[in-house]
């Protein structure tokens, strides 16, 4: 893999422009995002082994939504908000990546 090569970019800090390179890393990284407290994602990896909620049911905050098995254990993920489950986006026994979506609220 060849590195491109570099060219000095401007950069804005608190109204102030600095002149400095950019590194390839900095160009792919992930641009940081506001979280939606309505959608809930995966944190770690793992697999799905129970789930305790259905699309339409009313959860309250820290109610268990479903178990994931993950280094040998089995995590209890709890509702982060009270609302309404809107959609489930996994199955039991699905593998799962961290950052997977798994439960969307109204």
């Amino acid at each position: 893999m060849t590195e491109q090569p570099q060219t000095m970019r401007t950069l804005l800090i608190e109204d102030r422009e600095y002149e400095t390179l950019y590194t390839g890393k900095f160009e792919r990284r992930r641009h940081y995002s506001i979280p939606d407290p309505k959608k809930l994602h995966c944190v770690i990896p793992g697999v799905i082994l129970r789930i305790h909620v259905q699309p339409g049911k009313k959860v309250q905050r820290d109610e268990p939504l479903l178990i994931l098995e993950a280094m040998k254990m089995q995590n209890d993920i709890l509702s982060p908000i009270e609302g309404k489950v809107k959609t489930v986006h996994v199955e039991v026994g699905a593998m799962v990546p961290r950052g997977t979506l798994l439960i969307e609220f109204e």
